[in-house]
């Protein structure tokens, strides 16, 4: 891990407990090269606590939250009163995920005998460009190796990386699609439509894919894959309705027509 990577306040953090002491307990950061961060006795439990050992000791994995983080004196302020249990177990979970993404990048390069730095290169830009390794993966699982278009990555390595991520990740989904009429009788019709069908495409959803074909003139067709239905149907639904919304803003027509594909599992 880079020596110069830190936590940001607000951030979610895998710890192990290294030392506890009667006002508080050290631990490293796990995910940040070793990194030490401090959590005081008053960011232990919400209340009054007597001994810091009743709720942590030595060895034991716990997510903090990330209170103050000061590189020069290499000081990190812990808590753990304020993690939630539900932020707790996402937190353990995206860790998990992205030590398996680092298993699969050293798999990938022993396949290509890429060297260790090569590899921490494309690790870095796949968490920089997807937001986490194990996203990369994931993405690469549903989308192949389109995830990496117009990213800075080989073609081999790319399909390196899309191979292992759907031999180890698999993502239930359903596939469901529908179709806009949209017309516009204005010189600039064509445009208009096209801003239209890119409005659509461009809804944001987590874990959806929104794809938009022409099948011929009117009629234009959204195919959203998502984990299940009622994702899928919402995501249809959201983009469908702002290709009519972004048409008809322009004195254009839009009219959604509903049709089901073959569901995947």
């Amino acid at each position: 891990m880079d020596n110069n990577n830190w936590p940001e306040s607000g951030d979610f953090v895998v710890c192990t407990v290294k030392n506890v002491v009667d006002f508080g307990a050290y631990t490293t950061l796990e995910e940040y090269g070793g990194k030490e961060g401090f959590i005081h006795i008053s960011e232990v439990k919400a209340g009054w606590v007597k001994y810091v050992r009743d709720y942590v000791r030595e060895g034991q994995k716990i997510v903090c939250k990330v209170l103050n983080v000061d590189p020069n004196r290499r000081h990190i302020d812990l808590s753990l009163k304020d993690v939630n249990e539900h932020q707790k177990r996402a937190k353990i979970q995206d860790w998990k995920n992205e030590q398996k993404a680092t298993k699969w990048l050293q798999f990938v390069a022993e396949d290509m005998g890429t060297s260790q730095e090569e590899m921490e290169g494309v690790k870095k830009i796949l968490s920089d460009e997807f937001g986490s390794c194990y996203i990369a993966f994931e993405e690469a699982t549903i989308n192949g190796e389109e995830a990496f278009e117009g990213i800075a990555i080989g073609k081999e390595l790319a399909e390196k990386i899309v191979s292992i991520a759907q031999e180890n990740i698999k993502l239930p989904f359903v596939d469901i699609a529908g179709y806009v009429d949209l017309t516009s009788n204005l010189p600039d019709g064509i445009e208009l439509i096209k801003k239209a069908l890119k409005a659509a495409a461009k809804v944001k959803m987590d874990d959806v894919r929104i794809d938009v074909t022409y099948t011929g003139a009117p009629r234009y067709r959204i195919k959203v894959i998502a984990p299940e239905y009622k994702t899928a149907e919402a995501a249809l639904k959201k983009a469908s309705e702002k290709a009519i919304e972004t048409i008809e803003k322009k004195g254009g027509k839009g009219i959604f027509h509903r049709h089901i594909e073959t569901a995947k599992a």
